[in-house]
């Protein structure tokens, strides 16, 4: 017991030792960003505080809050992100368990059944045994000395403890480099949300695009349909040749062709959007064919706030940052393994040769081992690693700050293009009313006979052409006001990471 309470003090000094930690210190990069975006943003203080937590619901759209609050929760993207997290919270652990004691239970029963011919007879007999004495055939020696030809059975029940001490802080290191490796798997879950909400809304937005186009479509056969009976009549009597009217049937034809390939892309998107939400690709077809009963809303203005706040909201930014936490803390782990390892075993066994007897005090066995590792020659295997590890480092950060500017970039391309487009979009504006007038028009001209049928097919072409182009430049300003909140790392909040 005495040689167990040395063993105790050495062990607690190891203990006290332990305060020195190899390898760099981690500290967080300074990433050097404007103090504002250049972009124009519509009017927009820019340094109001971007509210993009739940940035879908600024078009009051409640089919579209329905689909990104069901991609949400049942997105394979999402549960497979999720997965990783637990695969690096497991690694955590293990990480955690490094830098502890092992303790392991062993129990063992063993019998030898000695060789006749061992060659010791002789000295057997010296002590009063015979070489035919003793038990065989399996039985045991009950004095626990066997001679030639017989046999003895041993039982043994006890613990045994081992401790790498972790004086130079590698365990320590390994362990920041787990949670680090935890929390960027953490962020990228929630920049997998911010992926699915965006491309959800891309694909509803492209979907309803398409019933716009088709309902303007419609619309327009339904007016050139009028426009056929109208030169019907008027050919019945003469005032027009009949060609007026196989011009207008073939306009009308032209302009129904057009309806098929829209009605392909709807499916399209349909699909994807059940894709996104972890069902068959039809599964959504019912829900979303018809089209919706209110009109596409309005494109809400989203601020953008400051570029400092950027980095704190764009998850891939803050998964960059954990990864070159994690490289750093790896380069200490490295490092340790310069320097010599210490460990501590101990042992507390029961060992007899009868069972009637294991459980008493003279069966106790004790034993201590305390063990240094020193390395001499690997022909610079652990410095290269080192360097390895540094590389890595350095690479690290560089994605980090790639990561930083493409997120710059995302916000500035997003703001500049919102703005071309909005002012794209008074223009054909004013282009609509423009074609609507020429319309109106020539078509009044034409049934007065002041003009002929090809002026009339011609404004109305132009209409149509106006009408779709700002149906499009709205569709645009939807997909740009989406890549805008999603450059702002909008639409993870709801992505719940408890640890």
């Amino acid at each position: 017991m005495r040689r167990f309470a040395a063993l105790n003090g050495a062990m607690l000094g190891a203990v006290a030792l332990a305060g020195c930690t190899v390898g760099p210190n981690y500290t967080p990069p300074a990433a050097a960003v404007p103090p504002a975006f250049v972009g124009p943003q519509a009017g927009v203080q820019a340094a109001r505080q971007a509210d993009v937590t739940h940035w879908w619901r600024a078009f009051a759209d409640p089919q579209l809050d329905r689909l990104v609050d069901r991609a949400l929760k049942d997105s394979p993207d999402i549960a497979i992100a999720a997965a990783r997290v637990r695969q690096a919270r497991t690694q955590e652990i293990a990480a955690r368990a490094q830098g502890l004691p092992q303790v392991n239970a062993s129990a063992n029963a063993t019998h030898v059944e000695f060789s006749k011919n061992a060659g010791f007879s002789s000295l057997a007999r010296l002590f009063g045994g015979s070489s035919g004495g003793g038990s065989s055939g399996g039985s045991g020696s009950s004095s626990g000395i066997a001679l030639p030809g017989s046999g003895i059975t041993t039982y043994a029940v006890g613990f045994d403890a081992s401790w790498e001490l972790d004086l130079l802080g590698g365990v320590r290191r390994q362990v920041q480099g787990a949670v680090a490796r935890t929390e960027a798997a953490e962020w990228n879950r929630r920049d997998a949300a911010t992926m699915i909400a965006a491309e959800v809304a891309q694909a509803y937005f492209a979907m309803r695009f398409d019933q716009q186009q088709t309902a303007i479509i419609q619309s327009e056969l339904q007016r050139q349909r009028g426009a056929l009976r109208i030169a019907g009549n008027v050919a019945k009597v003469g005032l027009v040749p009949p060609i007026d009217v196989t011009r207008q049937r073939g306009s009308i034809t032209s302009t129904e062709a057009r309806l098929l390939p829209i009605a392909a892309d709807m499916a399209v998107r349909r699909h994807a959007l059940a894709i996104l939400l972890g069902l068959e690709p039809a599964a959504l077809d019912a829900e979303l064919t018809a089209p919706a009963a209110a009109p596409i809303a309005t494109v809400p203005v989203i601020p953008v706030g400051l570029p400092s706040d950027l980095l704190r909201r764009r998850p891939d930014v803050r998964a960059a940052e954990r990864n070159l936490a994690a490289a750093t803390a790896d380069i200490g782990v490295a490092v340790a393994d310069l320097y010599p390892r210490f460990s501590l075993t101990g042992m507390a066994q029961l060992i007899s040769t009868a069972l009637g007897n294991l459980f008493s005090g003279d069966s106790l066995q004790l034993t201590g081992t305390g063990a240094a590792q020193f390395p001499l020659i690997d022909f610079g295997r652990r410095r290269a690693t080192v360097k390895a590890r540094e590389a890595a480092r350095d690479e690290a950060y560089l994605d980090y700050r790639q990561t930083v500017l493409q997120a710059l970039r995302d916000v500035e391309d997003a703001l500049v293009q919102l703005d071309a487009e909005r002012q794209r979009h008074v223009v054909l504006m004013r282009a609509v009313a423009d074609a609507d007038a020429s319309v109106r028009a020539t078509t009044a001209q034409y049934r007065t006979g002041f003009v002929a049928q090809d002026a009339v097919l011609n404004t109305e072409a132009q209409s149509l052409s106006a009408r779709e182009q700002v149906a499009m430049s709205e569709a645009q300003l939807r997909q740009q006001t989406i890549a805008l909140a999603k450059a702002l790392g909008g639409g993870w909040e709801d992505v719940t990471l408890t640890r």
